[in-house]
């Protein structure tokens, strides 16, 4: 179990400013989407990758550093607005960083994680997470050179430099940027989870919302006609399923995993780690999403069915390795509708549209019903103490 003792274990509400720090990565979202959207093609989605673990590593790494600073210091709250400033020209450069605004994405992404790396460095309420932030400087040190050189080169080798300094910030971040000897006891670490998972819960709400906003855009400017109707009707059914699958009963599960976990720090997180995968896959569907309303009796494709299976195949399967991880349940379900979903997929690709998306629907409604279920299950059986410490292992 861990040795912080329940009166020091942190519990705070999400602010009004995370709430207002978040609005930046709606648009941050609706970027990469149109980036997709514009660039169907395996450098296209390399491309989006690659600036996605770049703004999603910004949102992550400085959600993370308020929450263990504490959202209500005055350093905190200025540390939040600059690096909401910054972000909002980061990612207002996203469609053009691999033609001519490289340097306008480069220089802010890099400042952002500078920036907050040296305030929780300098800030930080102990020695020992004062000297974990300067780990992560070093970390980023190693990637910024990655960084400057692909804005500086043309837009062919770009990609290559910036996806070996994504690498090196996805790893660091995965790992929790340790280095050699050096490595941070989070069972020690006085943490406040619930906020970090309130703040992860609503980020998933925004990725949800976002591609409400690509349907509804995708209708306002298709014809009002039985099947662009019907098609935007089965985006909805299909975000209603995948809400379902986690505010089913799901974050239940995962709030009474974590909070009784000897290493919350530890489970929250593998949640930010998945988050990655997470956005990701809701990029692809609101992407295929859009493509199915604007053309809902066109051709299949092999690029439709990756985009409008393939996301909520990811999606699914990211989140049976969390609650596999995390709770200890309700994965096996999660993987085999990815599976099912990826089988689908395989026939998507020759289906119009408007079948591959009821197709989808289909599959997506009987995962929702038997994962309410199986939330419900969870949360009603009793929790051993040998699992809870498994968990934390």
């Amino acid at each position: 179990m861990s040795s912080v003792p329940e009166s020091m274990r942190l519990r705070r509400e999400v602010s009004p400013l995370e709430l207002f720090y978040d609005l930046v990565f709606v648009f941050a979202v609706s970027q990469l989407s149109h980036h997709l959207l514009e660039h169907r093609t395996a450098r296209g989605a390399a491309e989006t990758a690659v600036l996605l673990v770049a703004v999603f590593g910004t949102w992550a790494y400085t959600s993370y550093e308020a929450t263990l600073l504490d959202v209500h210091r005055q350093v905190t709250r200025w540390m939040i607005v600059v690096v909401m400033g910054l972000g909002l020209f980061m990612n207002a450069a996203i469609p053009g960083a691999f033609a001519d605004r490289a340097w306008a994405f480069v220089i802010p992404l890099l400042a952002i994680l500078f920036f907050a790396g040296t305030v929780t460095a300098l800030a930080g309420r102990t020695d020992m997470l004062r000297e974990h932030f300067r780990r992560t400087l070093i970390w980023m040190a190693l990637s910024a050179p990655l960084w400057i050189v692909g804005a500086a080169v043309g837009t062919g080798p770009r990609l290559w430099w910036w996806a070996a300094a994504a690498l090196i910030d996805l790893t660091g971040t995965w790992l929790a940027h340790p280095l050699p000897g050096r490595t941070l006891s989070s069972r020690e670490l006085a943490f406040d989870a619930d906020h970090m998972l309130e703040r992860l819960r609503l980020f998933f709400i925004i990725l949800l919302g976002e591609t409400v906003l690509t349907a509804g855009r995708a209708m306002s400017e298709a014809p009002v006609d039985v099947p662009s109707v019907l098609a935007t009707a089965g985006v909805f059914v299909a975000l209603v399923c995948l809400w379902a699958a986690y505010f089913g009963g799901g974050e239940d599960v995962i709030t009474t995993a974590v909070t009784t976990s000897a290493d919350p720090v530890r489970s929250v997180r593998l949640g930010v780690n998945s988050a990655y995968l997470v956005l990701a896959a809701l990029v692809a569907l609101a992407v295929g999403s859009e493509l199915v309303i604007a053309h809902p009796t066109g051709h299949g494709s092999t690029t439709l069915a990756l985009l409008l299976f393939g996301g909520p195949a990811l999606y699914l399967a990211t989140t049976a390795w969390f609650f596999g991880t995390t709770a200890g349940g309700a994965w096996k379900e999660r993987l085999a509708a990815a599976v099912v979903l990826a089988c689908a997929g395989v026939a998507a690709a020759w289906l119009p549209p408007l079948a591959s998306l009821a197709l989808l629907d289909l599959v997506l409604v009987v995962t929702a019903a038997v994962l309410v279920r199986a939330h419900r299950r969870l949360t009603a059986g009793p929790r051993s103490t040998g699992a809870a410490d498994h968990l934390s292992l």
